[in-house]
């Protein structure tokens, strides 16, 4: 089982288990998510990242040097400062458009985390789902959304994916949702601190 201690002190999910965090911007979403992903890396668990909103100089800060922790950065290329080269911890897409380069990038890094690292648990975060609607249709999300989860169930890994809910229709949000196992809503309470609600997780 995953720990989600970030959820709540007894949330726990069967490995294979893609979650939808969803809520409106500053609700505290991408850090919840966040912190699922720094919660397996404190247990040893490999952590994966899609960043398309952040550089990975945004993601990597929060977890020590000696994580397992890899992040597919699609935002540095596309702003073209630098050059660009993979390491050991960033791999980069060209862009969020590039829907195939970041599923080959993502699979790399399963790849090794499993063969190479021996690490039979590992989380993988994408962060947000909505940016990549801005720049396809919801056809071509929804295609490699729908390849990014059975990735993850046959893995046995467990999946967060994250989603702006006032970015998007109803049909929208609802067409998506039917690809993830439980959601995970995060909203601001009155005193500022995120408010939880789940549906479909073990608990």
């Amino acid at each position: 089982m995953y720990d989600l201690a970030a959820v709540g002190p007894d949330v726990q999910v069967a490995p294979g288990t893609n979650v939808l965090v969803s809520g409106p911007p500053l609700s505290g979403k991408r850090g919840l998510a966040l912190g699922l992903l720094e919660g397996g890396a404190a247990r040893g668990e490999g952590s994966i990242a899609v960043t398309t909103k952040d550089g990975a100089e945004a993601i990597l800060p929060n977890f020590p040097d000696e994580a397992d922790v890899g992040v597919v950065d699609c935002v540095t290329e596309q702003r073209g400062v630098g050059t660009v080269e993979d390491d050991p911890r960033i791999k980069y897409a060209s862009s969020p458009v590039d829907m195939t380069g970041i599923g080959i990038k993502l699979s790399e890094f399963l790849q090794e985390f499993y063969d190479e690292r021996g690490l039979e648990r590992n989380r993988v975060l994408i962060s947000s789902v909505s940016t990549l609607l801005m720049y396809a249709d919801l056809q071509t999300v929804f295609r490699f959304l729908h390849v990014f989860t059975g990735r993850i169930q046959s893995a046995g890994a467990l999946g967060i994916t994250v989603i702006d809910s006032t970015a998007h229709d109803e049909q929208t949000m609802n067409t998506l949702k039917q690809l993830f196992d439980g959601l995970i809503r995060v909203r601001e309470g009155d005193d500022g601190e995120p408010k939880i609600s789940t549906t479909g997780l073990e608990t």
